[in-house]
């Protein structure tokens, strides 16, 4: 609908045509203005392993939007996943074609809250586990923060392997084995695309599309 309709006053004035271009013009601006509000700072150089190991270390607030899968036995599912992180504190917020709706995962230090599509919030006491109970599928849920950056959990044992570039590309931590099989640009450094975690009965699969560093 030509947009003299709704500015009539406007309608000797203006063209329709011009008006028409001034509103997807100025839509177009706001766009662009929203995605550069949201891309955050730029990372300082970690080309090497020691600087990605610091800076990526010592980070307190970030987040993520990707994709997920899940696999364990006959259980399963692909959908969305956005993390947020700030301090000690995340939030994890898994959606998509998951049969149930969203489901926002929550913690702060050791407590974990499971919140389901309902609604429901239910304190976790053993994350892993009690989500494998209620779905038939869990995730590494302490550990993947640290996971996704491209780093070891600086809490357990790990060994790790570095490709030529002095970034991870496999790690084993607990029963987890984690690859990492290919790097992005994020805040303006190679940060973590495709990342996969496996153990005896689970495999996730994680794509990153979109880092942000706050300022």
């Amino acid at each position: 609908m030509c947009a003299s309709v709704f500015f009539p006053k406007l309608r000797k004035r203006m063209p329709c045509r011009f008006l028409s271009r001034l509103v997807t013009a100025s839509a177009a601006l706001l766009l662009i203005s929203g995605c550069a509000v949201r891309q955050g700072l730029e990372l300082p150089d970690i080309s090497s392993w020691e600087a990605r190991e610091s800076v990526l270390g010592a980070l307190d607030d970030w987040e993520f939007s990707g994709r997920i899968g899940i696999s364990a036995g006959a259980e399963g599912f692909n959908g969305k996943l956005r993390w947020t992180q700030h301090e000690e504190e995340f939030r994890a917020t898994i959606s998509g074609p998951l049969g149930f709706g969203a489901v926002r995962i929550e913690g702060l230090g050791p407590t974990v809250v499971h919140t389901d599509k309902d609604g429901v919030r239910t304190v976790l006491n053993d994350a892993e586990t009690e989500l494998r109970q209620l779905y038939g599928w869990t995730i590494p849920v302490k550990s993947l923060r640290y996971w996704a950056l491209g780093l070891p959990d600086p809490s357990l044992p790990a060994e790790t392997r570095l490709n030529a570039d002095g970034q991870i590309e496999a790690l084993a931590q607990l029963d987890w084995t984690v690859e990492i099989s290919s790097y992005r640009k994020g805040g303006g450094q190679l940060m973590p695309k495709r990342l996969s975690a496996i153990n005896a009965d689970t495999k996730v699969r994680l794509v990153i599309d979109h880092w942000i560093f706050p300022d």
